[in-house]
């Protein structure tokens, strides 16, 4: 069963807003923001029943997690070291 992407990201209610803790200037925050998501679902929705099934994840997010797999450098997530550095 399709399950419709938010148009709008999530508040935080405890705190600030996600997205006002991200680095604007981030390769990956300026990317998704000039994909067009409303394409990717248009074309990928013919696969999914709209009433029979278990709820399907998002189509953004399988779109999202496969350009992260496709923008993967030398065996890490592309920005893995700027984001996660250890010591």
């Amino acid at each position: 069963m399709l399950t419709p992407s938010s148009s709008s990201h999530q508040t935080n209610l405890f705190g600030t807003d996600l997205l006002l803790q991200l680095d604007p200037n981030d390769p990956l925050l300026k990317l998704s923001t000039v994909i067009p998501w409303h394409y990717f679902e248009e074309i990928f929705a013919i696969h999914y029943k709209k009433t029979v099934g278990a709820p399907s994840k998002p189509i953004r997010l399988m779109v999202g997690l496969l350009l992260l797999k496709q923008l993967d450098v030398d065996g890490h997530p592309a920005g893995y070291f700027k984001n996660n550095r250890t010591g």
